[in-house]
């Protein structure tokens, strides 16, 4: 009969590569594949003197334009085709309209490694 390995009394982690072009390759992948983030804006009184407007739901789509957005309140939850077809969600009711507001697309990203414990 075959005696056990012996066991380490320290488990092995291993280690993140560390090399500053693969940390590079890495963020270039990160900015190339990040879904971009949105607000759906509702506005009243659109034209008129006294107009107002409001976030209703914030939303993130894809690169391949499949969104998900949740309302302020978080009751509602959508995953649609594309961003516009989250217009017809929180528009409709009379005097409001909706608009997508964009945030600016992302311009930078870093590594950060963890430290093992």
């Amino acid at each position: 009969m075959a005696a056990a390995p012996p066991q380490s009394p320290r488990p092995i982690t291993p280690r993140l590569p560390t090399d500053p072009t693969f940390d590079q390759e890495l963020c270039a992948l990160v900015l190339d594949t990040a879904p971009r983030l949105f607000a759906v804006v509702q506005v009243w009184g659109e034209g008129l003197p006294d107009v107002d407007g409001w976030v209703a739901a914030w939303g993130v789509a894809d690169h391949s334009g499949r969104t998900h957005v949740i309302s302020i309140d978080g009751e509602a939850r959508l995953t649609l085709a594309s961003p516009n077809r989250a217009l017809r969600h929180f528009a409709g009711r009379p005097g409001i309209t909706a608009r997508l507001v964009w945030l600016a697309q992302p311009s930078a990203a870093a590594v950060e490694q963890a430290e093992a414990a």
